[in-house]
């Protein structure tokens, strides 16, 4: 069940900066204005506050883990929200990136964390 917590709020930290960038991207990019900006701010803050309830207790290995979680979630969020298409590198990347974040936060690890 820790595992699937963890991922959970990965996901949940990936919404709040993904969103977040992105709200400050079209209100000040886009045009959209101050709202967008400072929604984007409150998202921006929000995630990191999520990142705080990873079961982990190593920030290093949170916040590392959580780049690969990213870099997927951004690629998702490209698809979803602007339309965009990866190519097979892209994928190919993000599958690296997602393999990098299992193998930092869940793979065994001796009770000296090494």
């Amino acid at each position: 069940m820790t595992v699937v917590r963890s991922v959970l709020l990965f996901v949940v930290a990936a919404l709040f900066e993904i969103g977040g960038a992105w709200l400050i991207w079209q209100g000040w990019r886009e045009h959209r204005g101050l709202w967008w900006i400072a929604a984007g701010v409150i998202a921006l803050g929000a995630y990191g506050f999520v990142a705080t309830f990873q079961p982990d207790q190593n920030f290093g290995r949170i916040l590392a883990a959580y780049g690969g979680v990213f870099v997927a979630g951004s690629l998702a969020w490209g698809v979803i929200v602007d339309r965009f298409r990866p190519d097979r590198w892209d994928i190919i990347g993000a599958g690296i990136c997602l393999i990098g974040v299992a193998l930092i936060m869940y793979a065994p690890r001796s009770a000296g964390g090494s």
